[in-house]
């Protein structure tokens, strides 16, 4: 299946069908990312619950911890 993941338009496996999924997929530490998914901000909470669909527009943000 396509979706837009930050502005990029990428395949992703059919099997991948949440936010959680998806996450995972991509090697995604759910407590240190944001994920907007057609315009909205996700809740953490809600990501097991959310599906990815064909044409779904997705920015993640990911937060990287360092000194």
């Amino acid at each position: 299946m396509k979706i837009w993941i930050n502005g990029d338009r990428l395949e992703i496996p059919n099997e991948v069908t949440t936010v959680a999924e998806l996450l995972s997929h991509f090697q995604l530490d759910q407590k240190v990312v944001i994920v907007e998914k057609n315009k909205e901000i996700l809740q953490k909470e809600f990501h097991t619950a959310e599906t990815v669909a064909e044409g779904d527009q997705l920015e993640l943000v990911h937060f990287v911890g360092g000194g």
